[in-house]
């Protein structure tokens, strides 16, 4: 019998049995997060007298800790780190604000890609892999470019842009669009590309005001040089795992990469799914995101259960693609998506087709 016919089979039971989110579990996960994390930031002033040095060590320490913080957001907009709707919005909105992203807008976008995971007609991920035929149609500069937005020493740029700039860009952007559609008067309704609802836009509000209050808040006790030094970094490092670890779980060899056609979404989370093998340690940090194989098949089972459910059903989980630290570095050389052969491929893989 087929994988993804036994995946099938037993889904239903699967769920059933895991997808119990627990207050008090999740409740301990925000402690557990946050409370250290405060410890931290009230080490940053006592450690710039002592050393840069011992700064800079606290701030990796951070970025370790904003990772399990972005992952628990994420578990807060699929409801299934608490039991409770009220609780998941609430620290939802609170992680969010420390992450630098507005939550309940992220999550919404986050929702689409579990609703076509494996299917790269309409979602390409983080990296915005190109087909292998518009790749080959590039000349060498705008080769040389692509390939260098997508490497690691790029990332922290881009996880600066992603989770500082945009979302108080698009936000200012939209905002000042709107003022001017009610100062002309229009009659017609207000849209914009840059929320769906109005409910998007004052979750981007309130995310924006509370984050910018707390900016000046922490820059007048710890002094604007040091606060932003430390933020930004840490913020910058930790948003890049965190897409680091996004793009290994759906690109490395032979990742599934289906179009519309023939599409199928438990496939898509046992062949176009990544186990990344980690330490404990490590796995505390992201909070069980690298059983993302499970996560994919139901984002209802929250992430103090996948370790469990995984031992528990590893029988159905043979044919997904299993990746270890070591194992990074390759996965994220898979930027191409051949349309023909539905899989992500290398350029390196795309050279020697070239080359024979």
């Amino acid at each position: 019998m087929s994988a993804t016919r036994l995946i099938k089979e037993h889904k239903r039971a699967l769920i059933n049995r895991y997808a119990k989110p627990d207050n008090f579990a999740g409740l301990v996960q925000i402690l557990d997060t946050l409370l250290p994390f405060a410890v931290l930031w009230y080490a940053v002033p006592l450690s710039a007298e002592i050393s840069y040095w011992l700064t800079a060590g606290i701030t990796l320490l951070m970025v370790l800790f904003l990772t399990r913080i972005f992952v628990l957001m994420h578990e807060c907009g699929h409801g299934s780190l608490f039991r409770t709707g009220r609780l998941n919005r609430g620290f939802g909105f609170v992680l969010g604000v420390i992450a630098g992203m507005p939550q309940y807008v992220w999550s919404q976008h986050h929702a689409f890609h579990h609703s076509t995971n494996g299917n790269w007609a309409k979602y390409r991920g983080p990296f915005i892999v190109d087909t292998v035929d518009v790749y080959a149609a590039m000349d060498e500069q705008q080769r040389r470019t692509y390939r260098l937005l997508r490497r690691i020493p790029m990332l922290p740029l881009h996880a600066f842009i992603y989770v500082l700039f945009m979302p108080r860009y698009t936000w200012l952007r939209g905002s000042a669009s709107l003022l001017w559609h009610i100062v002309r008067g229009k009659k017609a309704e207000f849209r914009t590309r840059y929320w769906s609802t109005p409910l998007e836009y004052w979750h981007m509000t309130w995310n924006n005001i509370v984050l910018l209050g707390a900016w000046l808040a922490m820059s007048l006790a710890l002094g604007p040089a040091l606060f932003f030094s430390v933020y930004v970094a840490s913020i910058s490092l930790a948003t890049a795992v965190g897409i680091v670890l996004f793009t290994v779980q759906h690109n490395f060899k032979d990742s599934y990469a289906s179009g519309d056609e023939g599409w199928d979404y438990d496939t898509a989370a046992i062949r176009g799914t990544s186990f990344l093998v980690l330490p404990a340690w490590l796995n505390w940090f992201t909070a069980n995101i690298a059983y993302h194989h499970i996560h994919h098949l139901s984002a209802s089972i929250p992430n103090y259960r996948l370790a469990e459910c995984h031992r528990e059903y590893q029988h159905l989980f043979v044919d997904v693609p299993r990746i270890s630290l070591a194992g990074i570095p390759e996965a994220l050389s898979y930027i191409l998506w051949d349309t023909r052969a539905r899989r992500i491929i290398s350029v390196a893989e795309f050279e020697a087709r070239a080359a024979s």
